[in-house]
């Protein structure tokens, strides 16, 4: 997985980009198939805002999210993130159907 992790009006330390992937691991826990990932963290006056992009195979799964810290923002962030990888697995793995025809003969 590629990870970028790219900052506006602030200088991304190593701090924030090991605290970023320490988080980011909780998300490749529950979803291993993330091609690449984009963080974006910019400063405004009172407010920080964070904002990933994850590329998965056939959609892009986009989160925003803003606090007065920044590691309150990115928290917030991996919370949503994780939350929208979880539904898009369930998703694409959920093949619990029954064909029509098989209904026919199940319900009577």
């Amino acid at each position: 997985m590629n990870l970028n992790i790219t900052g506006h009006h602030l200088d991304v330390t190593p701090a924030i980009r090991e605290y970023i992937q320490t988080k980011m691991a909780r998300v490749l826990r529950h979803f291993d198939h993330v091609i690449g990932t984009q963080v974006m963290l910019s400063v405004e006056p009172l407010k920080h805002h964070a904002e990933i992009t994850l590329h998965v195979r056939g959609k892009d799964i986009h989160c925003e999210a803003s606090e007065q810290n920044l590691y309150a923002s990115i928290d917030l962030l991996i919370d949503k993130v994780d939350r929208k990888v979880l539904q898009y697995k369930a998703r694409t793995q959920d093949h619990h159907h029954l064909a029509p025809k098989r209904q026919a003969f199940e319900t009577a």
